[in-house]
């Protein structure tokens, strides 16, 4: 094998390789890396906290509501109510934005189920909170 041959070879691949190189490795970069059914995402668990404080929120607001109706304790749950409300709130904000920014669906790592849970138990916990806040003000009133 010649000198000119090994040198044209080598410059070839030097200066030839990183040109092909380039778009190979910018479209490799692109793509989504392959996330396995247990591994613990940024998306996860955005889509995971929203979710339970959600799902917080509703226990609250289920026990506020009790308080309020005179069935459990005998507080008025006036501030179960509050967290509630404001538990199911940011709820469904973080939600909403975890689904607006997911780039794929459920099993890609992006938080999908959890972001949608959390827009299905939010709405209920502030309903929940809403009414324990009512029948606590009701139930003020009335006792005085």
């Amino acid at each position: 094998m010649s000198v000119r041959y090994v040198l044209a070879a080598g410059s070839g691949a030097l200066f030839g390789g990183f040109g092909l190189a380039s778009p190979a490795a910018a479209h490799a970069s692109a793509q989504p890396i392959a996330v396995d059914a247990h591994d613990l995402t940024t998306g996860r668990l955005v889509g995971t906290v929203a979710a339970l404080v959600a799902l917080t929120g509703v226990v609250i607001g289920a026990l506020a509501l009790a308080r309020s109706a005179g069935r459990i304790g005998n507080g008025n749950g006036k501030k179960g109510a509050l967290v509630s409300l404001v538990a199911g709130l940011i709820g469904i904000v973080i939600g909403a934005v975890n689904l607006a920014v997911a780039d794929g669906g459920p099993g890609t790592g992006n938080g999908v189920i959890g972001g949608a849970l959390a827009l299905l138990l939010g709405p209920i916990a502030a309903v929940l909170g809403r009414l324990a806040r009512v029948r606590s003000r009701r139930t003020e009133r009335l006792t005085g």
